[in-house]
């Protein structure tokens, strides 16, 4: 069989709240599978060559090269962009450094988006897999007004593990487009294995340094979109206004502005980095 030397590779997103939310990326080993339709999108005036698999999940092709992986930001220079956050906070920061040359050897494709409710359970349904949370009926995280209302000032922001929460059930509305959340690394490895097994190409979940290099997508600034974090509101979805009335202790840590999300909204709602991905800030 002939071999390609295409990586794909499944986004595995980490977002700034309890429940993670799935991203993946593709490792080629063999040849495209027929699962696989390439097209191409645009994105200002880059092209993006994008393929699609049998859960309707797309991948963007993301080239090698290299990149500063890490930050060298003084907690000074962090105070005067986010003066209503914590020193100790800003100080936990420093794990970032060194600021680093990193070489990505090889191109690899990485899902556009987060995985979706809807690609999840088309997953569960084909493949009989019950999730870790309700397999061993600990259950997941979830937002409570009333957790939030009586818990103590450094405990978690949402109420769990409580079996009353899961992927189907979070604590707040989702629609069939927002991405998928309380799914654990066991689960993303599982679908990477099942997609692996299913189209004849190897799934598997982004590194740190892959994840980076496709976040700031050739760029040198703290955002893709620049140093801002004020206009993040218009990049990602962030905890803003709209999210306030749900955190009444956090509201002065609020950006300014509302993009009427309070908690996930749908997938790719935000423009795209350089690379044509959607949501790297985040999306919750």
């Amino acid at each position: 069989m002939k071999h390609s030397t295409k990586p794909f590779v499944l986004r595995s997103l980490r977002v700034a709240w309890l429940m993670g939310l799935v991203c993946l990326s593709v490792q080629a080993v063999n040849a495209q599978s027929t699962a696989h339709a390439t097209h191409t999108t645009k994105t200002t005036n880059t092209t993006h060559n994008v393929s699609t698999n049998s859960l309707g999940m797309k991948f963007v092709r993301i080239p090698a090269g290299e990149f500063f992986m890490g930050s060298d930001e003084t907690v000074a220079s962090l105070q005067a962009s986010f003066p209503q956050l914590e020193l100790k906070r800003l100080d936990e920061l420093s794990d970032e450094m060194p600021l680093h040359r990193v070489q990505i050897s090889r191109p690899f494709e990485l899902g556009q988006t987060e995985v979706t409710r809807a690609q999840f359970e088309q997953f569960l349904t084909l493949s009989g897999y019950v999730p870790e949370s309700i397999r061993d009926k600990t259950g997941g995280y979830g937002y409570s007004p009333h957790h939030d209302r009586t818990r103590p000032e450094k405990s978690d922001a949402f109420a769990g593990r409580d079996p009353a929460y899961s992927w189907q059930q979070p604590g707040f509305e989702q629609g069939h487009d927002h991405p998928v959340v309380n799914v654990t690394w066991h689960d993303a490895m599982a679908l990477a294995k099942w997609l692996s097994q299913k189209e004849g190409v190897t799934y598997r979940l982004p590194t740190e340094a892959e994840w980076e290099y496709a976040c700031k997508a050739g760029t040198q600034t703290r955002y893709p979109h620049g140093n801002d974090p004020q206009a993040l509101v218009r990049w990602a979805n962030v905890f803003d206004a709209s999210a306030t009335p749900h955190w009444i202790r956090w509201q002065d840590k609020a950006l300014v502005g509302n993009d009427g999300h309070a908690f996930t909204s749908p997938v790719a709602s935000y423009p795209p980095n350089a690379f044509g991905l959607h949501d790297m800030v985040g999306n919750a």
